[in-house]
């Protein structure tokens, strides 16, 4: 992979995706973006839920917006597995976040904390959505993250972005994060 100072292909030009690379003494991490109003038991937190148990069974820490809703339900799968959690709340106030981030960086910058969320993470794994989450998917493509789409939005495009390059849809928790860590 390069890794010079300029923008890599695929980043300007819509092509293959691949997880941003860290340095081996790093552990790895996957963001995880979804709805923060679906509500405990729905189809979309059972599955955020699911995917932070397999990560934090794989060894990888999640990165999420630290709220409610698919945030918190995958925060408390990762985090009742003994994984680690990291929520990237909106606000100035780290209290913010749901109970079951075991980190938590408070940005004070709004939305724009979705940036920070898919930057975070080696891989996206997006899950349902609302329109967060699709600008967290655009955000992660622009910057050239894979994102593995779980019951997540449907995209299509124009000319080069025809079949939506780098998003990868799942049918399962398993087969997302299996789709996630190969993607690592």
């Amino acid at each position: 992979m390069n890794r010079g100072s300029g923008p890599r292909r695929h980043e300007q030009h819509g092509g293959s995706a691949e997880a941003h690379s860290l340095g081996s003494e790093r552990g790895r991490q996957v963001a995880v973006i979804g709805p923060s109003g679906a509500e405990l038991g729905s189809e979309a937190a059972v599955l955020g839920e699911e995917v932070g148990r397999l990560l934090a069974e794989a060894g990888v820490t999640l990165v999420c917006g630290g709220m409610g809703g698919v945030m918190e339900a995958a925060c408390r799968g990762a985090s009742e597995t003994g994984g680690e959690a990291i929520g990237i709340v909106p606000g100035h106030e780290i209290g913010e976040a749901n109970r079951f981030c075991s980190h938590v960086v408070a940005t004070g910058i709004g939305h724009a904390r979705n940036l920070a969320v898919v930057s975070s993470g080696e891989v996206v794994i997006a899950i349902g959505g609302e329109w967060g989450t699709l600008s967290e998917i655009g955000f992660a493509r622009a910057i050239g993250r894979a994102v593995i789409a779980l019951r997540s939005w449907e995209l299509s495009g124009r000319e080069r972005m025809v079949d939506a390059p780098g998003v990868v849809p799942a049918g399962s928790a398993g087969e997302a994060v299996d789709l996630a860590l190969k993607a690592l």
